[in-house]
C-alpha cells in the first residue's frame, strides 16, 4: 500500500523500552473506586464478593499472558510481575501497561454478574495503571513487602473506622478518634469496643491475595491399556500469606524461583520513597498536543470469531463510536477523537494537566474506560451474539508540538482509513466472488486507487465513492456547539455544547475553519 505525505508524523513517536535486566511490574488501581463502591453498595470495610471479582480478574491476566508469573492484590489494586527474561511486546512500557489494564478491565465488566447477579453496573468501572522497573530482585522483594504492609495498615484503619461508624459515631468523630493512633491502639479499640480480635479476621482482608502459577499433573489421555497418561501443566492458584516477601513463602514456590529467582534474606525495613523511585514514568512535554491512540489487540481473530461483516461491520464500528463517546464525555480535556476499524485517537487540549501529564496514567485511564464501555455495550449492538472472550486494546501517548502537525497526524489516520478500506473492499469482494484469499491478494498486488475503483465498478458494479461515508472517512467524535433553545425572557444566540459523531473530511482545512473552536 502507498505511503502518504503525512507519514512523517510517525517520527514523533518515542520508544519506551524497559531495559534488561530490570524486572517489570504493572500495578493496576481502581479509578474513583470510593465512589464506585458506594454507588454499588459494597460492604464496608471489605466486600468479599468485590475482592473475589478482583481475584478472578488477576487469575485471568495470569492465564492470558504467559509471561506474568505472580500477582498480589488487595482492595481495588493488583500488581502483576513479569518473568525476568520477558520479551513481551519488546518490553515497551506503554504496550505492556495498556494491555494489562485493558484486559483486566474487560474481565471485570464481563464477570460482574457472576459476583453481583442482583446488581446492575450503574456506571463504568475503570482503572489506572503504572509500570515499576525493579533494578534487582531485592527491589521487587521490597516492593511487594511495601504493598502488603500498606494492605495491612489500610485494612486495620478501615476496619476500626467502619466499626465505629456502625456504632453510631459521625465520620468527623471517628477521624478525630483515630488520628495519630498506632497499630496496637487500633487493635485495642477493636477488641475493647467490639470484641473483635483483628488477627481472627479473614486472611484475604488482612493479608491480601496472591495469584501465582504452579505445576500440577494432569491426565491428557489414556493409553491402549486404559492407563492414564499424565503431563505437567501450569495452573493458576490464589493463596494468602502473612508475609509474601518472606524467604519461606517465596522460595517455597518453585515457579517463582525458576522465573524470577530466590530471595536471599528477609526484608526488615521498608522505605516507600526508595521503592517509588523505580517507577517507570514518562512525563509528557508541556504545551504540546497529546494524542492517545488505542488499537484493538488481535482484532483480526476477534472479528473472525465473532463473525463480523467483511470488509466493514456497521454495528462493530458503532460500538467503537459508542465507547469513544463515553471517553470524550468522561474526560473534559479531550477535545477531539477520530476512529476507524479497531482504532481510536483521542486528542487532549494543549494546556491539559490531566494526571500531571503522566503518560502511563493518561493512557491507562483512557484505554480502561474505552474497554469498559466496549464490553458493557456489546449486548446493545450484538444482542444475539455471545461475547466469546474478552476484547482488549493497547495504547500509547504521543506529543505533537503544533496544531498544523496535529492536523497532519489526523489526516494521516484518515488517509490510512481510505487506503485500507479501499483495499479491503476490493479484497473481500474478490473473495466473495469465489477467489481464494491468496488469489485476491495477487490480483490487488501493486494496484493503485484508480485501478481498485475500476475493478469494483467493472466486476461488481460498485461506485466506491457512494459507499457509506463512515466506511470511507471514519468517525470523528467531538464537542460541537448547538444553538440553545430560549424563551422570551432570554437573549437569543446563546449556545451549549453537545457531543457529535460525524463522518467528515478532516484532511481539508475547511473542516478546521468551520470548527475553529476545537483547537482554540
Amino acid at each position: 500500500m502507498a505511503n502518504s505525505k503525512y507519514e512523517y508524523v510517525k517520527s514523533f513517536e518515542v520508544e519506551d523500552e524497559i531495559m534488561f535486566p530490570n524486572l517489570i511490574v504493572v500495578r493496576v488501581d481502581g479509578r474513583e473506586f470510593s465512589r464506585f463502591s458506594h454507588v454499588h453498595g459494597f460492604d464496608k470495610p471489605n466486600d468479599e464478593r468485590a475482592l473475589g471479582l478482583m481475584n478472578a480478574c488477576a487469575n485471568a491476566v495470569l492465564e492470558e499472558f504467559a509471561d506474568v508469573v505472580f500477582a498480589y492484590g488487595f482492595s481495588d489494586e493488583y500488581s502483576f510481575v513479569f518473568k525476568k527474561g520477558t520479551k513481551f511486546y519488546q518490553r515497551r512500557a506503554s504496550k505492556i501497561n495498556s494491555l494489562v489494564v485493558s484486559f483486566f478491565t474487560a474481565v471485570y465488566v464481563s464477570k460482574w454478574k457472576e459476583f453481583f447477579p442482583q446488581k446492575e453496573l450503574r456506571f463504568l468501572p475503570s482503572f489506572r495503571s503504572r509500570v515499576m522497573s525493579c533494578a534487582t530482585l531485592e527491589v521487587l522483594q521490597t516492593y511487594i513487602s511495601w504493598r502488603q504492609q500498606f494492605c495491612h495498615l489500610e485494612n486495620l484503619y478501615n476496619t476500626c473506622f467502619w466499626m465505629l461508624i456502625g456504632s453510631g459515631k459521625s465520620e468527623k468523630e471517628v477521624k478525630e478518634m483515630l488520628e495519630g493512633t498506632q497499630k496496637q491502639e487500633k487493635n485495642e479499640i477493636l477488641f475493647q469496643h467490639f470484641g473483635v480480635n483483628y488477627k481472627n479476621l479473614p486472611a484475604m482482608f488482612r493479608q491480601g491475595s496472591c495469584a501465582l502459577k504452579t505445576e500440577v499433573e494432569d491426565i491428557v489421555k489414556y493409553d491402549k491399556n486404559g492407563d492414564p497418561v499424565k503431563r505437567l501443566r501450569r495452573k493458576v492458584i490464589v493463596t494468602h500469606s502473612e508475609n509474601i516477601a518472606a524467604r519461606s513463602f517465596w522460595n517455597g514456590h518453585s515457579c517463582l524461583v525458576k522465573e524470577l529467582g530466590s530471595f536471599d534474606k528477609d526484608i526488615n525495613k521498608i522505605m516507600p520513597e526508595y521503592v517509588k523511585s523505580f517507577q517507570f514514568e514518562n512525563s509528557l512535554l508541556p504545551s504540546t498536543w497529546i494524542v492517545v491512540r488505542i488499537d484493538g489487540c488481535h482484532f483480526h481473530r476477534f472479528s473472525d470469531v465473532h463473525e463480523f461483516e467483511k470488509p466493514n461491520d456497521e454495528l462493530a464500528l458503532n460500538l467503537m463510536n459508542s465507547a469513544a463517546v463515553a471517553v470524550v464525555e468522561e474526560f473534559n480535556d479531550i477535545i477531539f477523537s477520530y476512529g476507524v476499524s479497531d482504532e481510536y485517537s483521542f486528542v487532549l487540549k494543549k494546556d491539559s494537566w490531566l494526571y500531571e501529564r503522566h503518560a502511563s496514567q493518561l493512557v491507562s485511564a483512557i484505554v480502561s474506560l474505552f474497554t469498559s464501555m466496549y464490553v458493557l455495550k456489546w449486548k446493545d449492538y450484538f444482542p444475539h451474539k455471545e461475547l466469546k472472550y474478552q476484547p482488549y486494546f493497547d495504547a500509547r501517548a504521543v506529543c505533537y508540538p503544533s496544531s498544523d502537525i496535529l492536523q497532519d497526524y489526523l489526516a494521516w489516520r484518515q488517509v490510512d482509513c481510505h487506503i485500507n478500506n479501499q483495499y479491503n473492499t476490493s479484497f473481500w469482494m474478490l473473495v466473495k466472488s469465489g477467489k481464494s484469499k491468496s488469489e485476491a491478494q495477487k490480483c490487488l498486488k501493486g494496484t493503485f486507487a484508480k485501478e481498485k475503483n475500476e475493478l469494483l465498478a467493472s466486476q461488481f458494479s460498485i461506485d466506491y465513492n457512494t459507499m457509506p461515508v463512515m466506511f470511507r472517512l471514519g468517525s470523528s467524535v467531538f464537542w460541537d456547539k448547538e444553538e440553545k433553545m430560549v424563551d422570551e425572557a432570554e437573549v437569543a444566540g446563546k449556545f451549549r455544547k453537545k457531543i457529535v459523531v460525524e463522518h467528515c473530511n478532516i484532511i481539508e482545512k475547511s473542516f478546521w475553519k468551520e470548527h475553529y473552536h476545537i483547537l482554540e
